[in-house]
Protein backbone atom coordinates (compact mmCIF):
# COMPACT_ATOMS: atom_id res chain seq x y z
CA UNK A 1 0.00 0.00 0.00
CA UNK A 2 1.59 3.19 -1.12
CA UNK A 3 0.95 6.93 0.89
CA UNK A 4 -1.94 7.38 -2.10
CA UNK A 5 -3.97 4.40 -1.25
CA UNK A 6 -3.82 5.42 2.60
CA UNK A 7 -5.10 9.09 2.05
CA UNK A 8 -7.75 7.76 -0.12
CA UNK A 9 -8.80 4.96 2.85
CA UNK A 10 -8.54 7.60 5.56
CA UNK A 11 -10.41 10.13 3.42
CA UNK A 12 -13.56 7.39 3.00
CA UNK A 13 -13.82 6.32 6.52
CA UNK A 14 -13.82 9.81 7.96
CA UNK A 15 -16.25 10.87 4.93
CA UNK A 16 -18.19 7.46 5.68
CA UNK A 17 -18.50 8.15 9.31
CA UNK A 18 -19.70 11.66 8.75
CA UNK A 19 -22.03 10.66 5.85
CA UNK A 20 -23.41 8.41 8.41
CA UNK A 21 -23.59 10.66 11.35
CA UNK A 22 -25.04 13.84 9.85
CA UNK A 23 -25.65 13.01 6.13
CA UNK A 24 -22.73 15.71 5.09
CA UNK A 25 -19.36 15.13 3.59
CA UNK A 26 -17.01 18.16 4.57
CA UNK A 27 -15.28 20.56 3.01
CA UNK A 28 -12.98 20.58 5.55
CA UNK A 29 -12.12 16.81 4.49
CA UNK A 30 -12.08 17.20 0.97
CA UNK A 31 -10.32 20.17 0.29
CA UNK A 32 -7.37 19.40 2.45
CA UNK A 33 -7.44 15.97 0.86
CA UNK A 34 -7.15 17.42 -2.37
CA UNK A 35 -4.38 19.87 -1.62
CA UNK A 36 -2.36 17.22 -0.07
CA UNK A 37 -3.08 14.39 -3.41
CA UNK A 38 -1.94 17.56 -5.15
CA UNK A 39 1.16 17.93 -3.61
CA UNK A 40 1.90 14.30 -3.35
CA UNK A 41 1.23 13.85 -7.17
CA UNK A 42 3.78 16.77 -7.70
CA UNK A 43 6.32 15.59 -5.04
CA UNK A 44 6.51 11.67 -6.50
CA UNK A 45 5.29 11.78 -9.81
CA UNK A 46 6.34 15.54 -11.03
CA UNK A 47 4.15 16.87 -13.57
CA UNK A 48 2.43 13.91 -15.27
CA UNK A 49 1.35 13.17 -11.86
CA UNK A 50 0.12 16.41 -11.11
CA UNK A 51 -1.68 16.18 -14.90
CA UNK A 52 -3.01 12.64 -13.93
CA UNK A 53 -4.26 13.87 -10.49
CA UNK A 54 -6.26 17.05 -12.08
CA UNK A 55 -7.55 14.72 -15.14
CA UNK A 56 -9.11 12.35 -12.48
CA UNK A 57 -10.58 14.87 -10.66
CA UNK A 58 -12.47 16.27 -13.26
CA UNK A 59 -13.64 13.13 -14.74
CA UNK A 60 -14.94 12.42 -11.18
CA UNK A 61 -16.67 16.01 -11.00
CA UNK A 62 -18.00 14.96 -14.29
CA UNK A 63 -19.79 11.85 -13.15
CA UNK A 64 -21.60 13.34 -10.68
CA UNK A 65 -22.28 16.97 -11.78
CA UNK A 66 -25.37 16.01 -13.26
CA UNK A 67 -27.21 14.52 -11.06
CA UNK A 68 -26.20 17.00 -8.73
CA UNK A 69 -27.80 19.57 -10.69
CA UNK A 70 -31.11 17.98 -10.76
CA UNK A 71 -30.93 17.42 -7.48
CA UNK A 72 -30.37 13.77 -6.81
CA UNK A 73 -27.13 14.27 -4.85
CA UNK A 74 -25.19 16.74 -2.46
CA UNK A 75 -22.35 18.54 -3.53
CA UNK A 76 -20.27 16.51 -0.61
CA UNK A 77 -20.74 13.64 -3.23
CA UNK A 78 -19.74 15.36 -5.98
CA UNK A 79 -16.36 16.35 -3.97
CA UNK A 80 -15.30 13.02 -2.39
CA UNK A 81 -15.81 11.37 -6.00
CA UNK A 82 -13.86 14.47 -7.82
CA UNK A 83 -11.16 14.02 -4.55
CA UNK A 84 -11.08 9.85 -5.33
CA UNK A 85 -10.13 10.79 -8.90
CA UNK A 86 -7.46 13.41 -7.83
CA UNK A 87 -5.74 10.78 -5.55
CA UNK A 88 -5.74 7.58 -7.87
CA UNK A 89 -6.78 8.73 -11.30
CA UNK A 90 -9.24 9.10 -14.00
CA UNK A 91 -9.42 5.25 -14.76
CA UNK A 92 -9.47 4.47 -11.22
CA UNK A 93 -12.67 6.78 -10.67
CA UNK A 94 -14.55 5.69 -13.98
CA UNK A 95 -14.28 1.68 -12.44
CA UNK A 96 -15.16 3.54 -9.00
CA UNK A 97 -18.32 4.92 -10.64
CA UNK A 98 -19.23 1.57 -12.06
CA UNK A 99 -18.94 0.15 -8.66
CA UNK A 100 -20.66 2.96 -6.47
CA UNK A 101 -23.63 2.83 -9.48
CA UNK A 102 -24.13 -0.66 -8.32
CA UNK A 103 -24.00 -0.38 -4.59
CA UNK A 104 -25.78 2.44 -4.54
CA UNK A 105 -28.60 0.97 -6.31
CA UNK A 106 -28.35 -2.21 -4.14
CA UNK A 107 -28.50 0.06 -0.98
CA UNK A 108 -31.57 1.89 -2.31
CA UNK A 109 -33.40 -1.34 -2.87
CA UNK A 110 -32.45 -2.30 0.81
CA UNK A 111 -33.47 0.96 2.62
CA UNK A 112 -37.12 0.74 0.27
CA UNK A 113 -37.73 -2.67 1.49
CA UNK A 114 -36.63 -2.29 4.96
CA UNK A 115 -38.19 1.08 5.69
CA UNK A 116 -41.58 1.41 7.66
CA UNK A 117 -44.51 1.54 5.37
CA UNK A 118 -42.86 -0.14 2.42
CA UNK A 119 -45.86 -2.68 1.65
CA UNK A 120 -48.33 0.21 1.74
CA UNK A 121 -46.13 2.33 -0.55
CA UNK A 122 -45.61 -0.41 -3.31
CA UNK A 123 -49.26 -1.43 -2.85
CA UNK A 124 -50.21 2.25 -3.40
CA UNK A 125 -47.61 2.68 -6.58
CA UNK A 126 -48.80 -0.91 -8.15
CA UNK A 127 -52.59 0.51 -7.64
CA UNK A 128 -52.29 3.76 -9.15
CA UNK A 129 -49.96 1.81 -12.08
CA UNK A 130 -53.05 -0.63 -12.55
CA UNK A 131 -55.46 2.48 -13.23
CA UNK A 132 -53.28 4.29 -15.14
CA UNK A 133 -52.94 1.36 -17.65
CA UNK A 134 -56.98 1.82 -17.34
CA UNK A 135 -57.14 5.05 -18.34
CA UNK A 136 -58.06 6.11 -14.93
CA UNK A 137 -55.94 9.20 -13.59
CA UNK A 138 -56.12 8.40 -9.89
CA UNK A 139 -53.90 10.12 -7.38
CA UNK A 140 -50.76 8.88 -6.17
CA UNK A 141 -51.90 8.79 -2.48
CA UNK A 142 -48.40 8.85 -1.26
CA UNK A 143 -47.16 11.25 1.57
CA UNK A 144 -44.61 14.12 -0.39
CA UNK A 145 -41.92 12.58 2.04
CA UNK A 146 -42.32 9.08 0.82
CA UNK A 147 -41.11 10.53 -2.63
CA UNK A 148 -37.85 12.75 -1.67
CA UNK A 149 -36.61 10.53 1.22
CA UNK A 150 -32.81 10.72 1.06
CA UNK A 151 -29.37 8.28 2.05
CA UNK A 152 -26.37 8.96 2.70
CA UNK A 153 -24.55 8.09 -1.31
CA UNK A 154 -21.19 8.77 0.22
CA UNK A 155 -21.24 5.45 1.10
CA UNK A 156 -21.61 3.75 -1.61
CA UNK A 157 -19.30 6.13 -3.38
CA UNK A 158 -17.07 4.87 -0.95
CA UNK A 159 -18.03 1.67 -1.05
CA UNK A 160 -17.06 1.33 -4.84
CA UNK A 161 -13.93 2.85 -4.11
CA UNK A 162 -12.68 0.34 -1.66
CA UNK A 163 -13.96 -2.55 -4.58
CA UNK A 164 -12.01 -0.62 -6.69
CA UNK A 165 -9.13 -0.82 -4.40
CA UNK A 166 -9.66 -4.56 -3.72
CA UNK A 167 -10.22 -5.83 -7.27
CA UNK A 168 -6.95 -3.57 -8.41
CA UNK A 169 -5.18 -6.21 -5.41
CA UNK A 170 -4.94 -3.04 -3.24
CA UNK A 171 -3.99 -4.66 -0.01
CA UNK A 172 -5.94 -3.56 2.94
CA UNK A 173 -4.18 -3.05 6.51
CA UNK A 174 -6.76 -5.01 8.35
Amino acid sequence: MNILDGLLILVLLICIGTDLKSRKIYNFITFPALGITLVLHIVLEGFPGLLSSISGFFIGLALLIIPYFLGGMGAGDVKLLAVIGAIKGGTFVLITGVYMALIGGLLAVLILLFRKGTWYRLKSISYFISCLLQGVKLPLGLDRNDLTATYPYGVAIAGGAFMTLFMKGAVFPW
